[in-house]
C-alpha cells in the first residue's frame, strides 16, 4: 500500500478548513492508497480544533499557539507525520477545495515520472472558483538578472518543469524528505514553500508540475491604502503580506546570488517610493 500523510496548517478559518477537509475525504480512484491528515491548529479561537475533531476524528489535530503561521505549523506538521515515514508527504493549504481525483492525479504524476527523473516533487496548481484563472502552483524565474522574480507555470496536458512552488498543494516523496528535511526554520509564514523548492532542486531532485488543476483557491485579497507612513512601515515588514527583513535577507542570500544584497534592499525601497509618489 502507498501511504500518504496530508500536512495542514489553520488559523481560524474554520468553515474554510472543514469544506478542504471533506474535499480530502471524498477523493477518488485511491485503491491501495493510505491517506492520513496531520493538522496544525495555530490558536484559533473559533472552534476550528473542536469542529474538526468532531466531523473528521480520523485527523491528527495538533493544538499549537498562534505564533506559528504557515512555515511554522507546516514544520510541525512534517515532524509528526515523519513518525509514520510514509511515502509521500502531501501539504494542503486549508483554502484549498480538492477536485475529486487531485490526489489521483498527483500520485499518477509522480509514477510517471520517477522511473525516468528518480524521486520528485509534484506540484498541484488551482483556480480561482469563480473566474477559473490560475492562481497557484509551480513558478519559474524567468529573467536571468532578476533572481527574485518569479512567474507562474501554466499547466499543459503533460507535466513541466518547475524551479520551486506555491505550498498550496505539493507532493513530496520520502526521498526528498529523507535528504533535505523538513521546511527552513529561518522563515515563520512565507518564503519556505519556495526556498524548500530551491533546496531540493540544489540536492538532485526536480520539481514537477502535475497537468490541468486538481482545485481551487482563491488568491489572497490584496492589501488596503496604507493611511500613514508608519502603517505602511508595518505592513511592508510583517509576517504576513509583507517581507520580515531578516527573512527575507536569509531568502535572497540564499537564492539571489552573489548581488543579493542589492535585492534584499530594493523591494523595500521601491515599495516607499511607490507609497511617497502616492501620498
Amino acid at each position: 500500500m502507498t501511504t500518504v500523510s496530508v500536512l495542514m496548517t489553520c488559523h481560524e478559518r474554520r468553515e474554510r478548513t472543514l469544506a478542504c477537509l471533506r474535499s480530502l475525504r471524498t477523493q477518488q480512484g485511491l485503491d491501495g492508497v493510505g491517506v492520513e491528515v496531520v493538522l496544525v491548529d495555530a490558536g484559533s479561537r473559533d472552534g476550528t480544533a473542536d469542529a474538526v475533531e468532531a466531523a473528521h476524528p480520523e485527523v491528527t489535530v495538533l493544538r499549537r499557539g498562534d505564533e506559528l503561521f504557515w512555515n511554522g505549523g507546516m514544520r510541525v506538521a512534517l515532524a509528526e507525520a515523519h513518525r509514520s515515514d510514509p511515502d509521500h508527504y502531501l501539504w494542503l493549504n486549508d483554502d484549498v477545495d480538492l477536485d475529486a481525483d487531485a490526489l489521483r492525479t498527483l500520485l499518477d504524476t509522480f509514477a510517471t515520472l520517477e522511473p525516468s527523473d528518480g524521486p520528485c516533487i509534484v506540484v498541484g496548481s488551482t483556480r480561482d472558483p469563480a473566474t477559473g484563472e490560475l492562481t497557484y502552483g509551480g513558478v519559474v524565474r524567468p529573467h536571468r538578472f532578476r533572481p527574485t522574480s518569479y512567474d507562474l507555470i501554466e499547466p499543459g496536458p503533460a507535466p513541466r518543469r518547475a524551479e520551486t512552488m506555491n505550498g498550496n498543494v505539493v507532493l513530496v516523496p520520502r526521498a526528498v524528505v529523507g535528504q533535505i528535511g523538513n521546511l527552513a526554520a529561518a522563515y515563520t509564514h512565507g518564503f519556505g514553500d519556495y526556498d524548500y523548492g530551491h533546496r531540493a532542486e540544489l540536492a538532485g531532485f526536480a520539481v514537477w508540475v502535475a497537468p490541468g488543476t486538481i482545485g481551487t483557491c482563491s488568491r489572497n485579497p490584496a492589501a488596503t491604502r496604507e493611511r500613514s507612513f508608519a502603517e505602511h512601515r508595518r505592513r511592508a515588514v510583517s509576517v504576513r503580506g509583507g517581507l520580515p527583513p531578516r527573512e527575507w535577507t536569509t531568502f535572497t542570500r540564499r537564492w539571489a546570488g552573489p548581488v543579493w544584497p542589492v535585492f534584499a534592499v530594493s523591494p523595500y525601497v521601491k515599495r516607499w517610493v511607490h507609497w511617497l509618489r502616492s501620498a
